[in-house]
């Protein structure tokens, strides 16, 4: 899928703003929706309004957004795009039926003319932030009757962030040709030695045009390679290759043709780089790569979960800052200008669908760790998931396919890898990923710490090997010696039952007040916080294919209401607002001082 952009022939119609907003009622989509109430777009709807019943509803919500489109395109093809509605939605224009789409991290779109009337049009549409047993995050559904027989929804999550529902991301029309550019993939294969790439590009149409033309475009705006048709190879000499921390971006530009004439012109940027995982390493064009950074959230003030251009900014600069270089997009797929933005700044990505929450209960039952063969849980048998799984890795490699930024794909985080019947439920995700990714990356799952060696069923089915881990926080709390030991001797054998995979921990981290301090380092202290990280990469430094660490979590992040969790989750190394926490000065010290690549030959 194409991410919507203005061309010679494209427009593209923002529909960002201040729609109308209602919870709950049924209402008829012929009407104006009956409300006075208001929600900004994109954002979550939960923290904008001043009000419990809102922040906390659980159930349907509707929008609703006046629009008029320009007469001078009523002759082209006009699409309705949403970068995202959470968790499910269906739009409606002027009261007749769109689209539906389930699904709340990925984009949906419809073509929208046979709608359209002219002057106002009104667009409205129905949202539900509902979640069980059969969608990704898993949630757990359950519903009553009040006395007056109103149906009272509740989702418990079964996960550890709050549950932020809406338009979280931009709401666009855009205009194409009738004659016009569908999709495009690009695939650069590297040769290193000989300093150039072949670039393979196919290139999608809908309906009919008598040529396409692919051409290759330095940063400069210079030519570097042509061809034509909607399957070519074309040559790039003397490439300049996408590096962490140092991006360098050419640009497809296709253009269809009728008569001798461009009818539709789409530009793609892409990176020219090789990923590997040989001997277990990481490689990056043949070099060995070090993960340096986080697990993080789409998490702010006052817009939840939705987009906000400037917080990713920020957050890419304290990174960089900080000599970070990669992020997981924990624990769903992050905003399409995020992964824009990180194909300009040279960050690596690690690029997780929404598959979070899939055991039976969110519980930690640590007597697991000392348990060993068959495990039975009631994960795979409770769960429907499959579908939704696999519609997501559809889903997210069709639109990050040629992302520079994205190296490996996350199927999951932290399932119940270490119960009966979880191979079997994994193996064909694996297999479909594999299958749909052109680029042919690497692919993980991230292990959840009851998932140990000696239980764990699906580490045969990655390439890297993704650690969460909490040794010296949710055991051994307190005591960083014994985690010291604990940590060291689950690496060791993690490297000795698997010496070609290499191995990262993928979350680490210790719930931290920010202004608490302590002498004896207490536990919640921003010292605990320091003796924590140092006793890890201690660790981590003397494990041979140990290839990365991303803490959790870059910044303190909302949850559900619970007595483990004052005003969300603290493990932030920076507080919800961006401010630093004492190891900050640390973990910058350390990451500066290890190259991006090279490191660990």
């Amino acid at each position: 899928m194409l991410y919507p952009i203005s061309t010679d022939s494209r427009v593209v119609m923002d529909l960002n703003g201040v729609w109308k907003f209602m919870i709950d009622n049924e209402v008829d989509v012929n009407q104006p929706l009956p409300t006075g109430e208001s929600m900004a777009v994109p954002a979550s709807f939960n923290d904008q309004a001043v009000s419990a019943e809102i922040r906390q509803h659980c159930g349907y919500v509707w929008y609703e957004k006046e629009f008029t489109v320009a007469k001078a395109l009523f002759n082209e093809r006009l699409v309705l795009r949403f970068g995202s509605a959470t968790h499910e939605a269906w739009v409606y224009v002027n009261g007749k039926f769109v689209v539906h789409h389930k699904g709340g991290f990925t984009p949906f779109e419809a073509e929208i003319n046979e709608f359209l009337v002219s002057g106002a049009n009104r667009l409205t549409i129905r949202v539900s932030n509902l979640l069980d047993h059969t969608t990704l995050p898993v949630g757990n559904y359950s519903e009553k009757k009040d006395e007056n027989g109103k149906i009272i929804r509740k989702v418990d999550e079964n996960f550890d962030f709050f549950n932020y529902a809406g338009l979280h991301r931009p709401v666009k029309i855009y205009s194409t040709p009738l004659n016009y550019i569908d999709d495009i993939v690009i695939v650069p294969n590297v040769d290193l030695a000989a300093k150039k790439a072949d670039v393979q590009v196919s290139v999608k149409t809908g309906g009919h045009f008598d040529e396409v033309r692919v051409t290759i475009l330095d940063e400069q705006g210079n030519t570097v390679a042509q061809a034509t048709g909607t399957e070519i190879n074309a040559a790039i000499e003397n490439v300049h290759l996408w590096q962490p921390l140092n991006a360098y971006l050419y640009t497809a530009k296709v253009e269809g043709l009728k008569n001798g004439e461009v009818e539709d012109v789409y530009q793609e940027q892409f990176g020219a780089r090789k990923v590997e995982v040989k001997n277990g390493k990481f490689l990056i064009n043949g070099e060995s790569f070090y993960f340096k950074g986080f697990g993080k959230h789409e998490d702010t003030f006052v817009h939840g979960r939705g987009l906000d251009e400037a917080y990713n900014v920020h957050d890419i600069k304290l990174m960089k800052t900080m000599g970070a270089n990669s992020f997981r997009t924990s624990h769903y797929p992050y905003s399409e200008e995020m992964m824009r933005l990180c194909d300009q700044e040279g960050i690596v990505v690690i690029d997780e669908t929404p598959a979070v929450g899939l055991f039976a209960s969110f519980t930690f039952d640590l007597s697991i760790l000392e348990k060993g063969g068959e495990i039975e849980d009631g994960t795979w048998t409770k769960l429907r998931t499959t579908e939704a799984h696999q519609q997501v890795i559809r889903e997210l490699i069709d639109r990050d396919k040629n992302h520079a930024c994205v190296v490996m794909w996350s199927i999951a985080n932290e399932p119940a890898s270490y119960s009966k019947g979880s191979y079997e439920y994994f193996a064909p995700l694996f297999a479909l990923a594999r299958e749909l990714d052109p680029q042919k990356r690497p692919c993980t799952f991230v292990n959840i710490m009851l998932a140990t060696p000696k239980v764990d069923k699906c580490t045969d089915l990655v390439d890297v090997i993704a650690l969460n881990r909490y040794y010296g926080w949710y055991v051994q709390t307190g005591d960083l010696k014994t985690a010291e030991e604990k940590t060291r001797q689950e690496l060791l054998e993690w490297q000795e039952m698997y010496p070609d995979k290499p191995i990262m921990y993928t979350e680490y981290g210790a719930d931290t007040v920010a202004g608490f301090h302590s002498a004896f380092g207490e536990p919640f202290s921003e010292e605990y916080q320091e003796d924590y990280y140092r006793m890890n990469s201690k660790v981590f430094d003397e494990i041979p294919n140990f290839v990365g660490e991303q803490l959790w979590n870059f910044a303190d992040f909302q949850t559900k209401y619970g007595i483990m969790r004052v005003q969300g989750n603290k493990k932030g190394i920076f507080t919800r607002a961006r401010e630093p926490k004492m190891v900050v000065r640390y973990l910058s010290k350390r990451w500066n001082e290890i190259p991006n690549l090279g490191y660990k030959k």
